[in-house]
């Protein structure tokens, strides 16, 4: 063995693509292969979301209008014939609470529940919501039950 027959065992030396950026005696040096001038030949480069190369982005060119009240309340609909299906097919009892109602899959925990007044009802219910149309709760009082706002 000399010095000039050495070498590393087998396997232990893992050959890499060109190391880039280490002089001109590399074959990738000077540039270090980003090309000349520009933000990405540059460190620290990081393209921002949404930029296109200086072209006014998209999110700009798009008007504006309208206004979004972030204080709105958004009420979840459900109308007195489902109630009534519901309870014909013996899924409700004589109460109707929002309970009752997330649990049968109708609305989610969080929602706020208005009862529309669509359809017939026939059974004396007592629904508790925390709103009614003026023909749900009609509706509701003329066929012997009670419309609780909750």
């Amino acid at each position: 063995m000399n010095l000039h027959n050495l070498k590393p065992a087998e396997g232990s030396v893992k050959k890499s693509a060109k190391i880039i950026g280490r002089g001109q005696g590399s074959g990738k040096g000077g540039t270090a292969t980003r090309g000349h001038k520009g933000a990405k030949s540059r460190s620290g480069y990081s393209k921002k979301i949404g930029f296109e190369g200086g072209q006014m982005p998209l999110q700009r060119r798009v008007p504006k209008f309208g206004f979004t009240n972030i204080n709105r309340k958004d009420y979840k609909g459900v109308n007195i014939d489902t109630l009534e299906a519901y309870h014909a097919e013996g899924r409700f009892s004589e109460t109707v609470t929002v309970e009752d109602l997330i649990n049968q899959g109708l609305v989610y925990k969080n929602d706020l529940v208005k009862i529309l007044g669509r359809g017939d009802i026939s059974s004396s219910l007592n629904i508790t919501a925390h709103k009614f149309t003026a023909s749900a709760k009609a509706a509701i009082e003329k066929a012997g039950g009670k419309a609780e706002i909750a």
